[in-house]
């Protein structure tokens, strides 16, 4: 038996979760593992069923394990990670550089008036021709995201005719049109999935997806490309990188592609927003 020490100011479901961490994190066990039940796990570690709950659900919510309702709990697998800013690569070229093999099933390619929403992304006039491409993309053998894709049919017309099955969007863009996006605007929320989604991305009804609306554009400023990207919440993660810039006595914070002045150092004084 694993006794906690009732002597520590640490919660005892914080040192319990700390401990099969560690367990998980050594190899003792393994993603997909089944993990003792509950009652194991209260001998285990000499604590009530409500200690090792509270315990259990920590390590959910942060994506180490899973419970499946009348089967248990089971080691997650990992986070498929992807980068949130400054690489303007795709989905594809992400996954690639990760070791992975990603695939695309195409739902959709197709030609069609672009609506209020996606002209105002584009900067075009309502009703201009779009090819409008809907995909799962899959990363062994697994549902990763639900993306809709909208261009303007003008700048790459024989996009309707290309397999996009294997390979990179972006890739073919700069290869066949010599269109390369230099900088974009993201914007993340979460949002319970419907049953479409559900159906798609293998998750029940009402769990949680990351939403991801992206514009890239050119280098001269035309928007080429809005998508709208839902990724599992599962098994997905985002990693963001930040820059801080001085210029002439004040320092610029640049995140998420947008720029915020900062006080100067030596101010003593925070204005932050109302919360």
């Amino acid at each position: 038996m694993v006794v906690v020490d009732q002597n520590s100011p640490i919660p005892y479901y914080v040192q319990v979760k700390e401990a099969l961490r560690q367990r998980i994190q050594q190899g003792e066990w393994m993603r997909g593992d089944q993990l003792p039940v509950d009652l194991e796990l209260c001998q285990m570690f000499g604590v009530s069923r409500t200690v090792i709950r509270q315990a259990l659900n920590e390590l959910v919510n942060e994506g180490l394990v899973i419970r499946r309702k009348g089967k248990g709990t089971f080691v997650a697998e990992p986070k498929i990670g992807e980068s949130l800013v400054q690489k303007l690569t795709g989905f594809y070229q992400d996954m690639v550089d990760r070791g992975h093999a990603p695939v695309s099933r195409v739902l959709k390619q197709e030609a069609t008036p672009a609506s209020p929403l996606v002209a105002a992304f584009l900067e075009i006039a309502p009703g201009t021709p779009v090819i409008e491409i809907e995909r799962v993309r899959f990363v062994q053998d697994e549902p990763i995201v639900l993306v809709t894709t909208y261009m303007p049919q003008v700048l790459c017309p024989e996009l309707l005719n290309e397999d996009l099955t294997h390979q990179s969007l972006y890739a073919y863009l700069e290869r066949r049109y010599n269109l390369v996006t230099v900088r974009g605007h993201r914007t993340l929320e979460a949002v319970p999935a419907n049953e479409y989604e559900a159906n798609l991305l293998q998750v029940k009804r009402g769990a949680p997806l990351i939403l991801l609306d992206s514009v890239s554009y050119l280098e001269d400023g035309t928007p080429l490309e809005y998508y709208h990207a839902l990724h599992r919440g599962d098994r997905s993660k985002f990693e963001v990188e930040l820059l801080r810039i001085r210029e002439q006595g004040r320092v610029r914070e640049v995140m998420g592609g947008e720029v915020m002045d900062l006080p100067p150092s030596n101010s003593s004084k925070r204005d932050l927003p109302h919360r």
